[in-house]
Protein backbone atom coordinates (compact mmCIF):
# COMPACT_ATOMS: atom_id res chain seq x y z
CA UNK A 1 0.00 0.00 0.00
CA UNK A 2 1.66 3.65 -1.00
CA UNK A 3 2.38 5.54 2.01
CA UNK A 4 0.21 8.80 1.85
CA UNK A 5 1.75 12.28 1.05
CA UNK A 6 2.23 14.38 4.09
CA UNK A 7 1.16 17.99 3.97
CA UNK A 8 3.10 20.02 6.57
CA UNK A 9 2.23 23.68 4.87
CA UNK A 10 0.85 25.86 1.81
CA UNK A 11 3.45 24.22 -0.62
CA UNK A 12 2.22 20.77 -0.16
CA UNK A 13 -1.22 21.57 -0.80
CA UNK A 14 -0.42 23.45 -3.82
CA UNK A 15 2.05 20.71 -5.26
CA UNK A 16 -0.54 18.41 -4.80
CA UNK A 17 -3.23 20.38 -6.22
CA UNK A 18 -0.33 21.21 -9.29
CA UNK A 19 0.15 17.47 -9.45
CA UNK A 20 -3.52 16.64 -10.91
CA UNK A 21 -3.46 16.32 -14.66
CA UNK A 22 -7.62 17.88 -14.86
CA UNK A 23 -10.02 18.32 -13.08
CA UNK A 24 -13.00 15.83 -12.66
CA UNK A 25 -15.93 14.77 -10.68
CA UNK A 26 -16.69 16.55 -7.23
CA UNK A 27 -13.76 19.09 -8.07
CA UNK A 28 -15.37 19.69 -11.58
CA UNK A 29 -19.29 20.39 -10.07
CA UNK A 30 -17.52 22.64 -7.42
CA UNK A 31 -15.58 24.10 -10.11
CA UNK A 32 -18.21 25.58 -11.53
CA UNK A 33 -20.60 26.15 -9.21
CA UNK A 34 -17.78 29.39 -8.13
CA UNK A 35 -17.83 29.97 -11.52
CA UNK A 36 -21.75 30.23 -11.23
CA UNK A 37 -21.53 33.49 -8.67
CA UNK A 38 -19.92 35.17 -11.50
CA UNK A 39 -22.18 34.07 -13.67
CA UNK A 40 -24.60 35.66 -11.86
CA UNK A 41 -22.80 39.04 -11.65
CA UNK A 42 -23.10 39.36 -15.19
CA UNK A 43 -26.59 38.50 -15.44
CA UNK A 44 -27.52 40.48 -12.53
CA UNK A 45 -25.68 43.80 -14.80
CA UNK A 46 -27.27 42.36 -18.03
CA UNK A 47 -30.81 42.44 -16.48
CA UNK A 48 -30.91 46.23 -15.87
CA UNK A 49 -29.08 46.59 -19.28
CA UNK A 50 -32.01 44.77 -21.38
CA UNK A 51 -34.61 46.56 -19.58
CA UNK A 52 -33.49 49.91 -18.95
CA UNK A 53 -35.65 51.55 -22.11
CA UNK A 54 -39.01 50.02 -20.98
CA UNK A 55 -37.92 50.93 -16.95
CA UNK A 56 -36.87 54.72 -18.14
CA UNK A 57 -40.33 54.97 -19.69
CA UNK A 58 -42.36 53.69 -16.80
CA UNK A 59 -41.03 55.71 -14.29
CA UNK A 60 -39.87 58.81 -15.81
CA UNK A 61 -36.45 58.53 -15.37
CA UNK A 62 -34.22 61.43 -15.88
CA UNK A 63 -30.98 61.23 -17.63
CA UNK A 64 -29.03 61.63 -14.24
CA UNK A 65 -31.09 59.13 -12.33
CA UNK A 66 -30.16 56.30 -15.11
CA UNK A 67 -26.71 57.28 -14.88
CA UNK A 68 -26.81 56.28 -10.89
CA UNK A 69 -29.02 53.11 -11.52
CA UNK A 70 -26.71 51.85 -14.09
CA UNK A 71 -23.51 53.04 -11.99
CA UNK A 72 -24.66 51.70 -8.16
CA UNK A 73 -23.81 48.25 -8.47
CA UNK A 74 -20.09 49.08 -9.52
CA UNK A 75 -19.59 51.85 -7.57
CA UNK A 76 -20.44 50.00 -4.41
CA UNK A 77 -17.94 47.34 -5.93
CA UNK A 78 -15.26 49.59 -5.40
CA UNK A 79 -15.77 49.33 -1.44
CA UNK A 80 -16.73 45.87 -1.14
CA UNK A 81 -14.18 44.20 -3.40
CA UNK A 82 -11.56 44.61 -0.67
CA UNK A 83 -14.11 44.03 1.94
CA UNK A 84 -14.99 40.65 -0.08
CA UNK A 85 -11.03 39.98 -0.19
CA UNK A 86 -10.98 40.73 3.80
CA UNK A 87 -13.61 38.58 4.59
CA UNK A 88 -12.16 35.75 2.60
CA UNK A 89 -8.80 36.17 4.53
CA UNK A 90 -9.95 36.15 7.56
CA UNK A 91 -12.68 33.35 7.70
CA UNK A 92 -12.60 31.75 4.66
CA UNK A 93 -13.60 31.50 1.00
CA UNK A 94 -16.60 30.10 1.38
CA UNK A 95 -18.85 32.09 3.58
CA UNK A 96 -18.43 35.27 1.88
CA UNK A 97 -19.48 33.32 -1.37
CA UNK A 98 -22.90 32.35 0.56
CA UNK A 99 -23.16 35.90 2.09
CA UNK A 100 -23.11 37.06 -1.46
CA UNK A 101 -25.99 35.54 -3.02
CA UNK A 102 -28.27 36.26 0.01
CA UNK A 103 -27.65 39.94 -0.87
CA UNK A 104 -27.88 39.22 -4.55
CA UNK A 105 -31.52 37.79 -3.85
CA UNK A 106 -32.33 40.81 -1.81
CA UNK A 107 -31.50 43.22 -4.53
CA UNK A 108 -33.27 41.52 -7.17
CA UNK A 109 -36.56 41.30 -5.59
CA UNK A 110 -36.67 44.92 -4.01
CA UNK A 111 -35.54 46.16 -7.52
CA UNK A 112 -38.38 43.98 -9.39
CA UNK A 113 -41.22 44.85 -7.28
CA UNK A 114 -39.84 48.54 -6.73
CA UNK A 115 -42.72 51.80 -7.27
CA UNK A 116 -40.47 54.29 -7.30
CA UNK A 117 -36.79 55.44 -8.30
CA UNK A 118 -35.29 55.42 -4.79
CA UNK A 119 -37.01 51.23 -3.92
CA UNK A 120 -34.79 50.46 -7.41
CA UNK A 121 -31.70 51.87 -6.42
CA UNK A 122 -31.61 50.21 -3.03
CA UNK A 123 -32.45 47.17 -4.75
CA UNK A 124 -28.96 47.79 -6.64
CA UNK A 125 -26.92 49.19 -4.04
CA UNK A 126 -27.45 45.36 -2.36
CA UNK A 127 -26.78 44.11 -5.87
CA UNK A 128 -23.41 46.17 -5.87
CA UNK A 129 -22.76 44.77 -2.34
CA UNK A 130 -23.01 40.96 -3.85
CA UNK A 131 -21.22 42.01 -6.71
CA UNK A 132 -18.10 43.18 -4.83
CA UNK A 133 -17.86 40.47 -2.35
CA UNK A 134 -18.45 37.38 -5.06
CA UNK A 135 -16.04 38.26 -7.91
CA UNK A 136 -12.99 39.26 -5.37
CA UNK A 137 -13.36 35.74 -3.38
CA UNK A 138 -14.42 33.81 -6.24
CA UNK A 139 -11.67 34.67 -8.53
CA UNK A 140 -8.97 33.70 -5.37
CA UNK A 141 -10.88 30.59 -5.00
CA UNK A 142 -10.90 29.39 -8.10
CA UNK A 143 -6.87 30.31 -8.36
CA UNK A 144 -6.43 27.85 -5.41
CA UNK A 145 -8.87 25.45 -6.82
CA UNK A 146 -7.21 25.15 -10.40
CA UNK A 147 -3.85 22.83 -10.96
CA UNK A 148 -1.15 25.44 -12.51
CA UNK A 149 -1.54 23.87 -15.67
CA UNK A 150 -4.48 24.23 -16.19
CA UNK A 151 -4.84 28.17 -14.92
CA UNK A 152 -5.79 29.58 -18.13
CA UNK A 153 -9.03 27.96 -17.55
CA UNK A 154 -9.79 31.22 -15.12
CA UNK A 155 -9.90 33.51 -18.22
CA UNK A 156 -13.10 31.46 -18.86
CA UNK A 157 -15.09 33.39 -16.94
CA UNK A 158 -15.02 35.96 -19.28
CA UNK A 159 -16.90 33.29 -21.51
CA UNK A 160 -19.13 33.18 -18.99
CA UNK A 161 -19.89 36.30 -18.74
CA UNK A 162 -21.18 37.11 -21.99
CA UNK A 163 -23.19 33.55 -21.49
CA UNK A 164 -25.02 35.39 -18.75
CA UNK A 165 -25.49 38.79 -20.70
CA UNK A 166 -26.71 36.49 -23.54
CA UNK A 167 -29.22 34.44 -21.73
CA UNK A 168 -30.83 37.57 -20.33
CA UNK A 169 -31.32 39.02 -23.48
CA UNK A 170 -32.57 35.98 -24.97
CA UNK A 171 -35.20 35.87 -21.84
CA UNK A 172 -36.12 40.11 -22.32
CA UNK A 173 -37.13 38.69 -25.99
CA UNK A 174 -39.62 35.96 -24.77
CA UNK A 175 -40.93 38.63 -21.60
CA UNK A 176 -41.93 40.91 -24.92
CA UNK A 177 -43.58 38.14 -26.95
CA UNK A 178 -45.24 37.64 -23.59
CA UNK A 179 -46.70 40.99 -24.00
CA UNK A 180 -45.54 42.04 -20.39
CA UNK A 181 -45.72 45.70 -21.79
CA UNK A 182 -43.40 48.25 -19.96
CA UNK A 183 -42.74 45.73 -16.85
CA UNK A 184 -40.92 44.04 -18.90
CA UNK A 185 -37.55 45.21 -17.15
CA UNK A 186 -39.42 43.10 -13.74
CA UNK A 187 -39.25 40.19 -15.04
CA UNK A 188 -35.77 40.66 -16.02
CA UNK A 189 -34.30 42.11 -13.22
CA UNK A 190 -36.58 39.14 -11.04
CA UNK A 191 -35.23 36.67 -12.75
CA UNK A 192 -31.63 37.46 -11.24
CA UNK A 193 -33.11 36.19 -7.82
CA UNK A 194 -33.98 32.68 -8.89
CA UNK A 195 -30.37 32.47 -10.39
CA UNK A 196 -29.17 33.43 -7.02
CA UNK A 197 -31.40 30.97 -5.30
CA UNK A 198 -30.37 28.30 -7.22
CA UNK A 199 -26.86 28.64 -6.78
CA UNK A 200 -27.27 29.80 -3.16
CA UNK A 201 -28.72 26.14 -2.76
CA UNK A 202 -26.18 24.39 -5.12
CA UNK A 203 -23.19 26.05 -3.09
CA UNK A 204 -24.17 25.37 0.16
CA UNK A 205 -24.54 21.92 -0.70
CA UNK A 206 -21.19 21.13 -2.33
CA UNK A 207 -18.78 24.15 -1.59
CA UNK A 208 -15.80 23.27 0.46
CA UNK A 209 -13.41 25.56 2.06
CA UNK A 210 -9.88 26.02 0.24
CA UNK A 211 -7.12 23.35 1.37
CA UNK A 212 -4.69 26.28 0.52
CA UNK A 213 -6.54 28.77 2.77
CA UNK A 214 -6.87 26.03 5.78
CA UNK A 215 -3.22 25.17 5.59
CA UNK A 216 -2.18 28.86 5.24
CA UNK A 217 -4.06 29.18 8.82
CA UNK A 218 -2.35 25.86 10.27
CA UNK A 219 -5.24 23.82 9.83
CA UNK A 220 -3.63 20.85 8.24
CA UNK A 221 -6.11 18.39 9.31
CA UNK A 222 -9.17 19.79 7.91
CA UNK A 223 -7.27 20.61 4.63
CA UNK A 224 -6.04 17.07 4.29
CA UNK A 225 -9.89 16.18 4.73
CA UNK A 226 -10.91 18.67 1.79
CA UNK A 227 -8.60 17.41 -0.20
CA UNK A 228 -10.31 14.16 0.09
CA UNK A 229 -13.51 15.62 -0.73
CA UNK A 230 -12.83 17.91 -3.44
CA UNK A 231 -10.15 15.82 -5.42
CA UNK A 232 -10.03 12.67 -3.77
CA UNK A 233 -6.54 13.01 -2.86
CA UNK A 234 -5.23 11.04 -0.25
CA UNK A 235 -3.02 12.53 2.37
CA UNK A 236 -2.26 13.21 6.05
CA UNK A 237 -1.16 16.18 8.09
CA UNK A 238 2.22 15.77 9.12
CA UNK A 239 4.13 18.56 11.62
CA UNK A 240 3.62 21.98 10.39
CA UNK A 241 7.00 23.22 8.55
CA UNK A 242 8.60 26.64 9.43
CA UNK A 243 6.69 28.23 7.16
CA UNK A 244 3.62 27.36 8.21
CA UNK A 245 4.14 28.46 11.81
CA UNK A 246 5.59 31.65 11.30
CA UNK A 247 2.40 32.12 8.90
CA UNK A 248 0.16 31.34 11.52
CA UNK A 249 1.84 33.58 14.17
CA UNK A 250 2.39 36.49 12.55
CA UNK A 251 -0.14 39.04 12.49
CA UNK A 252 -3.36 38.53 10.08
CA UNK A 253 -3.67 39.87 6.56
CA UNK A 254 -5.86 42.91 6.89
CA UNK A 255 -6.65 46.38 5.40
CA UNK A 256 -3.45 47.49 7.26
CA UNK A 257 -1.16 45.42 5.24
CA UNK A 258 -2.75 46.46 1.78
CA UNK A 259 0.52 48.57 1.17
CA UNK A 260 2.10 45.22 0.79
CA UNK A 261 0.84 44.93 -2.58
CA UNK A 262 2.60 48.16 -3.48
CA UNK A 263 6.13 46.93 -2.18
CA UNK A 264 9.06 44.80 -3.60
CA UNK A 265 8.15 42.19 -6.16
CA UNK A 266 4.22 43.02 -5.28
CA UNK A 267 4.60 46.21 -6.94
CA UNK A 268 4.75 45.52 -10.88
CA UNK A 269 2.57 42.46 -10.26
CA UNK A 270 -0.48 44.88 -8.71
CA UNK A 271 0.05 47.82 -10.83
CA UNK A 272 -0.10 45.75 -14.14
CA UNK A 273 -3.02 43.61 -12.49
CA UNK A 274 -4.87 47.05 -11.82
CA UNK A 275 -4.19 48.98 -15.19
CA UNK A 276 -5.78 45.67 -17.23
CA UNK A 277 -8.59 45.87 -15.22
CA UNK A 278 -9.21 49.08 -14.76
CA UNK A 279 -8.84 49.56 -19.16
CA UNK A 280 -10.57 46.66 -19.55
CA UNK A 281 -13.87 47.54 -17.25
CA UNK A 282 -14.11 51.38 -18.71
CA UNK A 283 -13.99 50.42 -22.37
CA UNK A 284 -16.52 47.28 -21.97
CA UNK A 285 -18.97 49.50 -19.51
CA UNK A 286 -18.53 52.56 -21.89
CA UNK A 287 -18.95 50.73 -25.30
CA UNK A 288 -20.13 46.81 -24.38
CA UNK A 289 -22.46 47.86 -21.74
CA UNK A 290 -24.18 49.83 -24.48
CA UNK A 291 -24.52 47.43 -27.52
CA UNK A 292 -28.36 47.53 -27.26
CA UNK A 293 -27.67 51.66 -28.01
CA UNK A 294 -25.14 50.78 -30.58
CA UNK A 295 -27.57 48.07 -32.05
CA UNK A 296 -30.18 50.62 -32.38
CA UNK A 297 -28.37 52.58 -34.06
CA UNK A 298 -27.33 50.13 -36.51
CA UNK A 299 -30.21 47.86 -36.92
CA UNK A 300 -33.08 50.24 -36.46
CA UNK A 301 -35.22 51.82 -33.40
CA UNK A 302 -36.56 48.33 -33.21
CA UNK A 303 -36.80 46.62 -29.17
CA UNK A 304 -36.48 43.20 -31.05
CA UNK A 305 -33.87 44.01 -33.85
CA UNK A 306 -31.80 45.93 -30.89
CA UNK A 307 -31.91 42.84 -28.26
CA UNK A 308 -31.08 40.27 -31.83
CA UNK A 309 -28.09 42.74 -32.50
CA UNK A 310 -27.30 42.98 -29.22
CA UNK A 311 -27.36 38.72 -28.49
CA UNK A 312 -24.98 38.45 -31.88
CA UNK A 313 -22.33 40.99 -30.64
CA UNK A 314 -22.51 38.85 -27.25
CA UNK A 315 -22.20 36.05 -29.29
CA UNK A 316 -18.43 37.23 -30.35
CA UNK A 317 -18.00 37.64 -26.55
CA UNK A 318 -18.43 34.21 -25.68
CA UNK A 319 -16.22 33.20 -28.42
CA UNK A 320 -13.28 35.66 -27.33
CA UNK A 321 -13.92 34.69 -23.90
CA UNK A 322 -13.32 30.89 -25.14
CA UNK A 323 -10.28 31.88 -27.12
CA UNK A 324 -8.74 33.69 -24.17
CA UNK A 325 -7.63 30.74 -22.40
CA UNK A 326 -5.36 29.21 -25.27
CA UNK A 327 -4.03 32.51 -25.76
CA UNK A 328 -3.14 33.12 -22.27
CA UNK A 329 -1.64 29.77 -22.53
CA UNK A 330 0.28 30.46 -25.85
CA UNK A 331 1.31 33.78 -25.08
CA UNK A 332 0.80 34.96 -21.69
CA UNK A 333 -1.31 36.81 -19.39
CA UNK A 334 0.73 39.92 -20.53
CA UNK A 335 0.90 39.36 -23.98
CA UNK A 336 -2.17 38.31 -24.98
CA UNK A 337 -3.23 41.72 -22.81
CA UNK A 338 -1.48 43.90 -25.03
CA UNK A 339 -2.66 42.46 -27.81
CA UNK A 340 -6.49 42.47 -26.95
CA UNK A 341 -6.13 46.32 -26.14
CA UNK A 342 -3.81 46.86 -29.80
CA UNK A 343 -6.78 45.26 -31.21
CA UNK A 344 -9.64 47.27 -29.64
CA UNK A 345 -7.41 50.35 -29.87
CA UNK A 346 -7.91 50.10 -33.43
CA UNK A 347 -11.60 49.18 -33.25
CA UNK A 348 -12.50 52.75 -31.51
CA UNK A 349 -10.61 54.69 -33.63
CA UNK A 350 -12.23 52.99 -36.76
CA UNK A 351 -15.53 53.34 -35.53
CA UNK A 352 -15.55 56.73 -34.37
CA UNK A 353 -13.95 57.50 -37.89
CA UNK A 354 -16.89 55.61 -39.88
CA UNK A 355 -20.18 55.82 -37.61
CA UNK A 356 -22.74 56.30 -39.47
CA UNK A 357 -20.51 56.41 -42.83
CA UNK A 358 -20.17 53.15 -43.98
CA UNK A 359 -22.35 50.21 -44.90
CA UNK A 360 -24.46 48.60 -42.23
CA UNK A 361 -21.98 45.65 -42.72
CA UNK A 362 -19.30 47.13 -42.10
CA UNK A 363 -20.78 49.18 -39.22
CA UNK A 364 -21.44 45.55 -37.79
CA UNK A 365 -17.85 44.33 -37.91
CA UNK A 366 -15.96 47.03 -36.48
CA UNK A 367 -18.27 46.69 -32.81
CA UNK A 368 -17.42 42.53 -33.23
CA UNK A 369 -13.65 43.52 -33.34
CA UNK A 370 -14.44 45.11 -30.74
CA UNK A 371 -15.84 42.50 -28.30
CA UNK A 372 -13.09 39.98 -30.20
CA UNK A 373 -10.37 41.26 -29.17
CA UNK A 374 -11.72 43.02 -25.40
CA UNK A 375 -12.79 39.29 -24.67
CA UNK A 376 -9.77 37.37 -26.05
CA UNK A 377 -7.44 39.63 -23.93
CA UNK A 378 -7.76 42.07 -21.41
CA UNK A 379 -11.39 41.34 -20.62
CA UNK A 380 -10.67 37.97 -19.22
CA UNK A 381 -7.27 38.64 -18.33
CA UNK A 382 -7.86 41.87 -15.99
CA UNK A 383 -9.09 38.70 -12.98
CA UNK A 384 -7.25 36.62 -13.98
CA UNK A 385 -3.71 37.84 -13.63
CA UNK A 386 -4.47 38.95 -10.08
CA UNK A 387 -5.62 35.99 -8.74
CA UNK A 388 -2.37 34.35 -10.31
CA UNK A 389 0.16 36.78 -8.79
CA UNK A 390 0.05 36.44 -5.18
CA UNK A 391 0.57 34.08 -2.65
CA UNK A 392 -2.48 32.43 -0.84
CA UNK A 393 -1.96 34.90 2.24
CA UNK A 394 -2.77 37.93 0.14
CA UNK A 395 -4.86 37.02 -2.97
CA UNK A 396 -8.16 37.33 -1.93
CA UNK A 397 -6.96 40.87 -0.60
CA UNK A 398 -5.05 41.30 -3.82
CA UNK A 399 -7.81 40.31 -5.78
CA UNK A 400 -9.92 42.58 -4.09
CA UNK A 401 -7.67 46.11 -4.67
CA UNK A 402 -7.83 45.06 -8.06
CA UNK A 403 -11.60 44.58 -8.51
CA UNK A 404 -12.01 47.74 -6.63
CA UNK A 405 -9.88 49.30 -9.26
CA UNK A 406 -11.73 47.64 -11.98
CA UNK A 407 -15.13 48.87 -10.62
CA UNK A 408 -13.48 52.71 -10.26
CA UNK A 409 -13.77 51.73 -13.80
CA UNK A 410 -16.42 50.46 -14.34
CA UNK A 411 -18.62 53.72 -12.82
CA UNK A 412 -16.58 55.81 -14.94
CA UNK A 413 -17.38 53.68 -18.51
CA UNK A 414 -20.93 53.72 -16.67
CA UNK A 415 -21.57 57.66 -15.47
CA UNK A 416 -18.89 59.16 -17.98
CA UNK A 417 -20.00 57.25 -21.39
CA UNK A 418 -23.73 58.88 -21.68
CA UNK A 419 -22.43 62.28 -20.38
CA UNK A 420 -19.27 62.75 -22.98
CA UNK A 421 -22.19 61.03 -25.71
CA UNK A 422 -24.61 63.86 -25.24
CA UNK A 423 -22.01 66.45 -25.44
CA UNK A 424 -19.80 64.84 -28.33
CA UNK A 425 -21.85 62.07 -30.35
CA UNK A 426 -21.42 59.02 -30.41
CA UNK A 427 -18.40 59.34 -32.86
CA UNK A 428 -16.22 61.64 -31.35
CA UNK A 429 -17.05 59.42 -27.57
CA UNK A 430 -15.69 56.15 -29.61
CA UNK A 431 -12.50 58.51 -30.46
CA UNK A 432 -11.81 59.71 -26.73
CA UNK A 433 -12.52 56.64 -25.60
CA UNK A 434 -9.75 55.06 -27.52
CA UNK A 435 -6.70 56.85 -25.08
CA UNK A 436 -8.08 53.69 -22.26
CA UNK A 437 -6.75 50.96 -24.38
CA UNK A 438 -3.61 52.91 -25.56
CA UNK A 439 -2.57 53.46 -22.30
CA UNK A 440 -3.39 49.31 -21.36
CA UNK A 441 -1.36 48.47 -24.27
CA UNK A 442 1.58 50.85 -22.83
CA UNK A 443 1.39 49.46 -19.46
CA UNK A 444 1.29 45.77 -20.93
CA UNK A 445 5.00 46.26 -23.09
CA UNK A 446 6.58 47.98 -20.34
CA UNK A 447 5.72 45.47 -17.07
CA UNK A 448 7.27 42.60 -17.89
CA UNK A 449 5.88 40.12 -15.07
CA UNK A 450 3.15 37.10 -16.37
CA UNK A 451 2.26 34.30 -13.72
CA UNK A 452 1.83 32.10 -16.50
CA UNK A 453 5.89 32.18 -17.13
CA UNK A 454 7.29 32.09 -13.27
CA UNK A 455 7.04 29.90 -10.49
CA UNK A 456 3.91 29.58 -8.32
CA UNK A 457 3.90 32.55 -5.39
CA UNK A 458 2.93 30.03 -2.66
CA UNK A 459 5.90 27.70 -4.06
CA UNK A 460 8.04 30.65 -3.99
CA UNK A 461 7.22 32.43 -1.11
CA UNK A 462 7.46 29.07 1.08
CA UNK A 463 11.54 29.01 -0.42
CA UNK A 464 11.36 32.15 0.76
CA UNK A 465 10.24 31.58 4.70
CA UNK A 466 12.21 28.48 4.79
CA UNK A 467 15.80 30.44 3.74
CA UNK A 468 14.94 33.64 6.08
CA UNK A 469 14.91 30.76 8.75
CA UNK A 470 13.60 33.72 11.31
CA UNK A 471 11.96 32.83 14.42
CA UNK A 472 7.82 32.56 14.20
CA UNK A 473 6.17 35.44 14.77
CA UNK A 474 9.37 38.07 14.75
CA UNK A 475 8.63 40.76 12.60
CA UNK A 476 11.57 39.84 9.98
CA UNK A 477 9.00 36.54 9.56
CA UNK A 478 5.97 38.07 9.40
CA UNK A 479 7.62 40.53 6.34
CA UNK A 480 8.90 37.51 4.82
CA UNK A 481 5.33 35.90 4.65
CA UNK A 482 4.25 38.45 2.66
CA UNK A 483 6.74 40.10 0.79
CA UNK A 484 6.63 37.91 -2.07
Amino acid sequence: MAQRPSVKGVADVVALIDGLGKITGRAQVIWFLVFGGLFLDAYSNAALSAGLGPMTSQMELTSTQVSILTATAPALAIIFNPVGGWLATRIGRVPPLLIAKVFAIAGALLAAFAGDFTVVWLGRVLVGVAYGIDFAVAMALLAEYTPAKLGGRLNLWQAVWYVATTSNLALALVFFNLDVGADIWRWSVGSAAVVAIMLLIGQWLMLRESPTWLASKGRLDEAVVNLDRIYAIKAVAGKPDEATRAATEAPAIGFRQAGLLFKGEYLPRTVLSSVISLGQSMQYFAVGWYLPLISLTIFGESFEKATIGSMVFNAFGIAGGLLSAYFGRRLGLRLSSAAGFAGVFVALLAMGLTFEKVPTAVAFLLPVLFILCHSAGPGANGKSIAALSYSSDVRALGTGVTGMVGSFGSVVGLYVFPQIKDSLGLADTFLVLSVVPLLGLITCLAIKWDPTKAASPDEAAGQDRTAVGTQPGSPESAESVTAR
